[in-house]
């Protein structure tokens, strides 16, 4: 991880000083005119926004949001309302109701790549990274290809709103790094595939062309898979710790602990990330179409319409894996994909269903109570009437 001067100094003032119209931003990490348009259209909206400056998240950490601005790098308080920053996310800097410098507000995101939390039982959605422009997938090619792995990583980078690119490193150490690359273009189709070995320089300045400037980047791929090593040679300089991967299993360390932008010059900008072990897909319509739109294409081709693609006559489904034109492995991996899909929809409607329930009882008590209340009032009035009326007939 690399170690930044950063200040958290309540004195803290941010320059805003402007070219016209256009505010002030970090053009090192990625600010440019498309960048300044999204200020002038999403203006701050509380507090005195006369200091408000541009700024970008590079780094979340535990109690502090790392965020560069036109003047440096600052160690700031979370936003106290609003979006929840992450990494990549422009956002507004001003100064907190107690006077200190702090992200006072998120603006919208053009792309957000996201996945199902970690933990099995959650169905809560985790944002990886937003306003990313490409996303590479990592495949190296010291270990065995895991096809399920990588379409499952491609889907989420299509449904990200970013471009996929996949990205396969370590060409220099395996054999057979020719067969790899041709499957991965074979089951990549339509992502363009760029091979390199940071150790012997190849492949850098293909992939430098597909981060033009102002455009940010993010690696995405298991530990040990060459991504701090690919940094630090597009970097030029060792930005990013490097570690050994285990012979047993192609397995690495994670020399990456969280993430974080890197500059490249230009402003061009990489997003590390820590290796990913699993990634629950979220959400992904639009990226099982992207990925897997050939087999729309069939299911268009089946005699019925409401065909399940399992023992119905007229099914291209079918069909296709019995002349094998239809790979079984692709289709049982697209199944696996919408069984996901569909598990997870059912937990969001389960739980819009619970929120609902205890809103509804809550309700329901608070009405009980009131008219349990009410009754009570009602009852205290008749008996204090009722005792007055007695003492007047004693009299």
């Amino acid at each position: 991880m690399n170690t930044y001067a950063s200040s958290s100094d309540p004195k803290t003032s941010f320059s805003n000083a402007a070219d016209g119209n256009r505010p002030e931003g970090p053009t090192d990490y990625g600010y440019t005119e498309r960048t300044a348009e999204l200020f002038r259209a999403n203006p701050a909206r509380d507090g005195d926004t006369s200091d408000n400056t541009p700024g970008r998240v590079v780094r979340l950490d535990r109690n502090r949001v790392l965020v560069a601005s036109n003047t440096g790098l600052l160690h700031l308080p979370y936003p106290g309302h609003g979006l929840v920053p992450a990494t990549g996310d422009w956002v507004w800097l001003g100064h907190n109701r107690a006077g200190e410098p702090s992200v006072v507000e998120v603006l919208p995101r053009h792309s957000a790549l996201s996945r199902k939390r970690a933990f099995e039982a959650s169905s809560e959605e985790q944002i990886l990274g937003s306003n990313i422009d490409i996303v590479a997938v990592v495949v190296p090619v010291d270990r065995p290809l895991t096809h399920n792995r990588l379409e499952r990583t491609l889907v989420a980078a299509w449904d990200s709103g970013a471009t996929p690119l996949v990205v396969i490193t370590k060409a220099d150490l395996a054999d057979l790094a020719d067969d790899v690359v041709g499957e991965v273009i074979l089951q990549a189709a339509g992502v363009e595939v760029v091979t390199t070995s940071a150790e012997q320089g190849d492949g850098l300045e293909e992939l430098r062309q597909h981060i033009p400037n102002g455009a940010t980047l993010v690696l995405l791929g298991p530990s040990g898979a060459g991504k701090s090593t690919l940094i630090n040679a597009l970097a030029g300089r060792d930005l990013q710790e490097t570690g050994e991967v285990r012979a047993g299993d192609g397995k690495g360390r994670h020399t990456t602990t969280s993430r974080e932008l890197v500059p490249l010059g230009g402003g061009a900008v990489l997003m590390d990330t820590p290796g990913v072990r699993g990634f629950g897909l979220f959400d992904a319509e639009e990226g099982m179409e992207e990925m897997f739109g050939d087999l729309e294409g069939l299911f268009a081709r089946c005699r019925f319409a409401d065909c399940s693609h399992q023992a119905e006559p007229g099914c291209a489904v079918q069909e296709a894996l019995a002349d094998e034109s239809l790979d079984a492995r692709r289709w049982g991996s697209y199944l696996k994909l919408q069984r996901e899909q569909a598990a997870l929809n059912r937990k969001h409607d389960a739980a819009a269903r619970r929120a609902y329930q205890r809103e509804w009882h809550q309700k329901v008590m608070s009405a009980d109570r009131g008219q349990r209340a009410a009754e009570r009032h009602r009852h205290d009035q008749a008996e204090e009437r009722a005792a007055k009326g007695g003492k007047r007939r004693k009299r």
